[in-house]
């Protein structure tokens, strides 16, 4: 089997009950934190609860004023989920729904291909709905170009709401709150995990 190419997710699938990767879990690549690295703790920037306020308030009002009105919210989870709910209430949008990505496994370490985790949506009948993908970040791009492949043909219009931008972005975000340079350390993520999880094998 063919691994896939950097513009290609890879999909975690079930086969004969077992969960099965197109791409080694184990296969990771650094960027921009560690030894030799370019970026270092002081280049961090930190987003607090309070400006996080702030900061969706401005997204929320830059899509109103665009005159777009999604039928759907589609959250990429985890990060995503913050935005994809305090933008469901300013825009009055109930019909929220989460695509769980898994690109970034820390700190600067990320997958070579984002993989596309079940159970994924099933956007049925919805030829015509113009749907909002919502992200904290678009980083390099591939998990937003991923999900907006995913929806390809399957819904009227897709557009993308990120609170931040990297330059380098392959995919330019329709509404974003800020452009950043630096690793964005966001509220719900700056404190260790309580708990330590075994990866599947």
């Amino acid at each position: 089997m063919m691994a896939p190419s950097l513009r290609t997710p890879a999909v975690l699938t079930r086969v004969s009950g077992v969960l099965s990767l197109y791409l080694a879990r184990e296969t990771r690549t650094r960027v921009g934190l560690g030894p030799g690295s370019t970026v270092g703790p002081m280049e961090m920037e930190v987003l607090d609860w309070a400006t996080y306020g702030i900061a969706m308030q401005s997204l929320a009002q830059d899509i109103a004023d665009s005159g777009f009105e999604p039928d759907i919210i589609l959250a990429v989870a985890r990060g995503g989920l913050f935005i994809a709910g305090s933008l469901g209430y300013a825009l009055e949008v109930k019909n929220l729904h989460v695509m769980n990505v898994e690109y970034y496994t820390g700190i600067g370490e990320r997958m070579p291909v984002p993989l596309l985790l079940p159970p994924l949506p099933e956007l049925i009948d919805l030829t015509d709905a113009k749907v909002l993908v919502a992200d904290d970040i678009s980083d390099t791009g591939h998990t937003l170009e991923a999900v907006k492949e995913f929806c390809k043909g399957k819904v009227g219009e897709v557009r993308v709401a990120c609170l931040y931008q990297k330059k380098a972005s392959v995919v330019p975000c329709d509404y974003v709150w800020k452009v950043a340079e630096r690793w964005i350390e966001f509220p719900w993520s700056s404190e260790a995990a309580m708990v330590k999880r075994s990866e599947p094998s």
